[in-house]
């Protein structure tokens, strides 16, 4: 499969790149997405959420009131959960959420993502990128020749590049990332994706392995 090299204003160079079929163009696994995904999600929990239980509450512990006689039932401790500012009955505690998943199960994962992108014609290869100095309004001219200032994009370098990088921080619905840290969420959570020249075969070297 063969795609055109666009550059920085939206026009075609002329030149086409090859992308590998056993990358971009997989009968996608959906099961496999759906747990990467999950897993992504599920690392970036902090999970130090935490109630106080009822051994944990600053309080008297003597009885309430005598145990029978009052018309009402027993009591022992202000500390009950029935009670208002009492303890929470199996409340939260502090927990890490992150789980193992197989190494082929997450390229398979991101393989399947980008054949979703190639059918959607959601995919641009564009000439590689690089700012002489960080600036917001170099990235948006780009955005603007192709056309994806109101869309969610993720642009995707063969290396880090900090100009870029800074030149897009302030732009809420852009992403910069390299080769090496692209993942699914991030894939099908952008409505554009755009992949510089230099970055194919080191996505489909990555990928194939």
């Amino acid at each position: 499969m063969e795609l055109a090299v666009i550059n920085h204003k939206g026009e075609d160079t002329g030149r086409k790149i090859s992308l590998s079929d056993d990358v971009f163009a997989i009968e996608p696994n959906d099961h496999a997405i759906y747990l990467d995904v999950k897993q992504y999600l599920a690392n970036q929990r902090q999970g130090t959420h935490k109630s106080k239980e009822r051994n944990e509450i600053a309080g008297s512990t003597k009885k309430i009131k005598k145990q029978k006689g009052t018309g009402g039932a027993r009591a022992g401790s202000i500390k009950s959960p029935l009670f208002r500012g009492g303890g929470r009955v199996f409340g939260p505690r502090p927990r890490d959420y992150s789980f193992k998943l197989n190494k082929k199960v997450k390229q398979l994962a991101r393989k399947s993502a980008l054949s979703y992108k190639v059918k959607d014609n959601s995919l641009l290869v564009l000439e590689d990128l690089s700012f002489d100095s960080p600036k917001t309004k170099s990235f948006l001219a780009v955005l603007n020749g192709l056309s994806l200032t109101d869309k969610k994009t993720i642009l995707v370098l063969p290396e880090e590049n900090k100009n870029v990088y800074l030149s897009s921080r302030n732009l809420p619905k852009s992403k910069v990332v390299t080769v090496n840290d692209v993942n699914t969420y991030q894939l099908l959570n952008a409505d554009q994706l755009v992949i510089c020249e230099g970055s194919v075969s080191k996505l489909e070297t990555i990928l194939s392995k």
